[in-house]
């Protein structure tokens, strides 16, 4: 998954549940202008970001590492 993608269904489930910005700053500690980043695409968030803010819009963050192709 791209970057871009995450920052998408993040915003889509934010909206989704109906919380503003604002309340997912407060909900998860992240300051608001982290967030107003993340989901312009201006920002890209570390894991401890993405793991904070999936958890308090209820979803699973799944960790993949595939071998490279030789």
């Amino acid at each position: 998954m791209h970057l871009s993608e995450l920052t998408t269904i993040l915003k889509q489930r934010r909206n989704q549940l109906g919380i503003t910005q604002t309340d997912l700053a407060e909900l998860s500690g992240i300051a608001l202008r982290t967030i107003k980043q993340v989901e312009s695409g201006k920002n890209n968030p570390t894991l401890d970001t993405v793991l904070k803010l999936a958890e308090v819009l209820g979803m699973e963050i799944k960790l993949e590492i595939k071998q490279p192709k030789i």
